[in-house]
C-alpha cells in the first residue's frame, strides 16, 4: 500500500479545474459573471475555434486593482465574500474564488484590467499556474482577459472536446442565458472574426428572445407576473402549440442565476397539464426574484443547482401563476398554410398534377378567434350511428349565458341553440362548423372527451363517482413497490370508484371500479392506474392524481373516431363545448378543435 502524501499544487489544480472547466463554455461562464458582477454596462465576447484557440472577454467594469491581479489567480479568493455567514445570503453570481485559478492551472491567460480611478492599469499573466510579473498597462476602465489554448497541459481532456460546432453551441447557450437575464447590458458575440450576436441594452426581453428562438416563438408568449410577499415572478410562457420533444427551451432563472431545479420545472409542466401531450414541453422563459437568504446556491460546483428555504411555496406560486394565465387566454389552434403550398397554389398547379392528393402538412399557429355568430344546417342522418350518450354527467353552467367566465377572462363564443347552427361530419371523425371566424374543425373525440372529463371533475366534487361492485373481490398481484405506491394513495382511488385492500404478499383486491368502466375488465382499470404511478418521477398530488385518472376514464368513455354521429348527436356535442372549461385540448394535451380563418380562405381564393 503507498504511503499517503500531499499532491503536488498543479495536480490539485487539475483537479480543482476539473470541478469547474469542462469545456470552452465553462470558462465563457465564469468570465461573463464575473464581468457581471463587477458592474458592467458593456460586454464583448470574442472566440475562436468554438473558444478551444481563443476566448476573449472584455467589459467596462470596476476593474482590479494592480496589487489584487496575483490573488484572481489564487484559490479560494475572492471579492465577493468576507464571512461563512455570507454564504447564505449570496447576491453574486461567482464566490467560490475558484474560477480564474482553475482555468489559469490548464490554460494560457492574460489579465489587463484597470480601475475608474486609476490613471493606468496593469497586467499579469498566469500559464498553466505559473504566474508573471504585473506590468503597467496603458488601457481603458475595466478588465481584458484573453484565454488561449484550453487545456493545453491536459491533452486527455483535450481530445474529449467535440467538434468546433458543437463547443460554440454550447458557448452560445451560455451567453443566450446571461443575456436573457440582465437586459441593462450591451453583449456582443464574435467567432473566428464574424459576428453571432449583438445584443443593445435598450432591447427588451422579448427581443431578446426573438432574437435568440426566433420569431414563430417570440409571438406566441404569453406574459406571466405574480407576487406573494417578497418573492417576485415574471415572465413568459409559450402557447402550447409551441411545445418542444425536450426541456431545453425551459429557462428558469433566480435571482438573475439560471438554473436546473425538478420542482420548478415540475409546477411548469403541471400548470401544462392536459393542454400538452405526453413527453413533450412547454417553453418558457421565467425570472424569480426573493431574498437571497431564501435560496442557498452553494450546493452544486458550477452553481445550476440550488435549495430554497421554502421549495413548495415557490412550487405553488409557479403553477398558480402560469395555470391562471393559460386560462385567461382562448388557446383554440388555427391551420396555417405552409409557405411552401401557399406559394403553389398562389402560382398555379400543373394540370397533371393532382390537386391536393395528399394532406398538406398543416402546422399550428395560436388564434384569438372573434365571438362567431353560427347558423345551423341539418346534416343527413348517419346511416348506422353507434348509440352513444353526448351528455356528460351534471355540470354547472354558467349562468352568464353570454360566453364569460366567472373570472372575467375570455371563455368560448356561446353556441345558440340546435336551430341556428351549421355543422357537418367528415371521415366520421371531424365535424366543421361555419363561424364568423372562420372554419372550424372538430376531432369529436377530443372534444367529448374533454367535456366527460368536465363533467366528471364537477361531479366528483359532489362525493365519489358511481361504483359497479364485483361480487367477489379479485386479487391482482403487483410488485411490492407497484402495491405500496398504489395502496398510498386509497383514499383518492376510492373517490373514483377503486376500493381496494391489502391482501399481502404484493397482492392487492379489488372490490369495486367505475361504473363507467364497465366495459373494461376490472384488473385492466387497476393495472392502467398502477402504470401511471409507477412512472410517476415523484408521487403525485391528489389533484394531479385525480385528473390523470379522470382522464383515462373520459378517453374510454368517449365517443371514437370513425363513429357515425346523427344530427342530433353533432349538435349536442357542439352546444357543450360552451359548457366546459379549457375545450381547446382534451385532458392529453391534443387540440380538440383548429380554426382556418376566413382571411385565410379569402386569401387563397384571391378575394383579398
Amino acid at each position: 500500500m503507498p504511503r499517503i502524501h500531499q499532491l503536488p499544487p498543479s495536480v490539485i489544480t487539475k483537479i480543482a479545474a476539473g470541478e469547474v472547466i469542462e469545456r470552452p463554455a465553462s470558462v465563457v461562464k465564469e468570465l461573463l459573471e464575473n464581468a457581471v458582477d463587477a458592474g458592467s454596462t458593456r460586454i464583448d465576447v470574442e472566440v475562436e475555434q468554438g473558444g478551444v484557440e481563443l476566448i476573449r472577454v472584455v467589459d467596462n467594469g470596476c476593474g482590479i486593482a494592480a496589487e489584487d491581479l496575483p490573488m484572481a489567480f489564487a484559490s479560494h479568493a475572492t471579492s465577493k465574500l468576507s464571512g461563512a455567514d455570507d454564504l447564505f445570503r449570496i447576491g453574486s453570481l461567482g464566490f467560490r474564488g475558484e474560477a480564474l485559478a482553475s482555468i489559469g492551472g490548464v490554460a494560457q491567460v492574460s489579465l489587463q484590467s484597470r480601475p475608474a480611478d486609476q490613471p493606468s492599469g496593469a497586467e499579469i499573466a498566469c500559464h498553466g499556474g505559473q504566474l508573471s510579473e504585473i506590468r503597467a498597462w496603458n488601457g481603458s476602465t475595466g478588465t481584458r482577459i484573453e484565454v488561449r489554448h484550453l487545456f493545453f497541459n491536459t491533452p486527455v481532456r483535450r481530445k474529449f472536446l467535440r467538434t468546433m460546432g458543437t463547443e460554440l453551441s454550447h458557448l452560445s447557450e451560455i451567453f443566450t442565458r446571461l443575456s436573457l437575464s440582465y437586459p441593462n447590458v450591451h453583449w456582443t458575440l464574435r467567432h473566428n472574426g464574424k459576428p453571432v450576436y449583438e445584443v443593445p441594452a435598450s432591447a427588451t426581453l422579448i427581443e431578446r428572445i426573438r432574437l435568440f428562438f426566433g420569431k414563430e416563438i417570440s409571438e406566441r408568449l404569453y406574459e406571466v407576473h405574480a407576487d406573494a410577499g417578497p418573492v417576485r415572478l415574471r415572465g413568459y410562457v409559450g402557447d402550447p402549440a409551441c411545445e418542444r420533444g425536450n426541456a431545453k427551451w425551459q429557462y428558469l432563472f433566480v435571482n438573475g442565476r439560471c438554473i436546473r431545479d425538478r420542482s420548478l420545472g415540475h409546477a411548469l409542466q403541471e400548470a401544462f397539464r392536459g393542454l400538452l401531450m405526453t413527453g413533450r414541453y412547454a417553453v418558457a422563459f421565467l425570472f424569480l426574484d426573493l431574498p437571497p437568504d431564501q435560496v442557498d446556491v452553494n450546493v452544486h460546483p458550477t452553481k445550476v443547482e440550488v435549495r430554497f428555504r421554502d421549495g413548495n411555496a415557490l412550487h405553488h406560486l409557479v403553477f398558480t401563476a402560469i395555470r391562471e394565465r393559460l386560462r385567461a387566454e382562448n388557446l383554440t389552434p388555427r391551420l396555417q398554410i405552409p409557405s411552401t403550398l401557399a406559394a403553389s397554389l398562389s402560382y398555379g398547379i400543373p394540370n397533371d398534377r393532382p390537386l391536393l392528393a395528399e394532406p398538406p402538412p398543416w402546422s399550428l399557429t395560436p388564434d384569438v378567434p372573434a365571438s362567431p355568430s353560427l347558423a345551423f344546417m341539418p346534416t343527413a342522418p348517419a346511416s348506422h350511428p353507434r348509440p352513444f350518450s353526448v351528455q356528460p354527467p351534471e355540470m354547472s353552467v354558467n349562468p352568464t349565458g353570454n360566453g364569460a367566465k366567472a373570472n372575467g377572462a375570455a371563455a368560448h363564443p356561446v353556441i345558440p341553440s340546435v336551430s341556428s347552427f351549421k355543422a357537418i361530419q367528415l371521415y366520421d371523425t371531424y365535424l366543421v362548423l361555419e363561424t364568423h371566424a372562420g372554419m372550424l374543425v372538430i376531432d369529436q373525440h377530443a372534444l367529448h372527451e374533454r367535456i366527460l372529463f368536465e363533467g366528471l371533475k364537477e361531479r366528483i366534487r359532489s362525493g365519489p363517482l358511481e361504483t359497479q361492485k364485483l361480487l367477489i373481490p379479485e386479487p391482482v398481484d403487483l410488485s411490492d413497490e407497484e402495491a405500496a405506491r398504489t395502496l398510498e394513495h386509497r383514499d383518492a382511488l376510492a373517490s373514483l370508484g377503486l376500493e381496494i385492500s391489502d391482501f399481502g404478499g404484493g397482492t392487492v383486491l379489488l372490490s369495486s371500479y367505475p361504473a363507467l368502466l364497465s366495459r373494461r375488465p376490472p384488473q385492466a382499470v387497476l393495472r392502467a392506474v398502477v402504470d401511471h404511478l409507477v412512472n410517476q418521477d415523484r408521487p403525485p398530488t391528489r389533484e394531479a392524481l385525480l385528473n390523470d385518472l379522470l382522464s383515462l376514464m373520459a378517453c374510454h368513455a368517449a365517443v371514437r373516431a370513425g363513429d357515425p354521429l346523427t344530427r342530433e348527436e353533432i349538435a349536442s356535442l357542439v352546444e357543450q363545448r360552451n359548457l366546459a372549461d379549457d375545450t381547446h385540448h382534451c385532458p392529453h394535451g391534443r387540440p380538440t378543435a383548429l380554426l382556418f380563418s376566413k382571411q385565410d380562405l379569402e386569401k387563397q381564393f384571391r378575394r383579398v
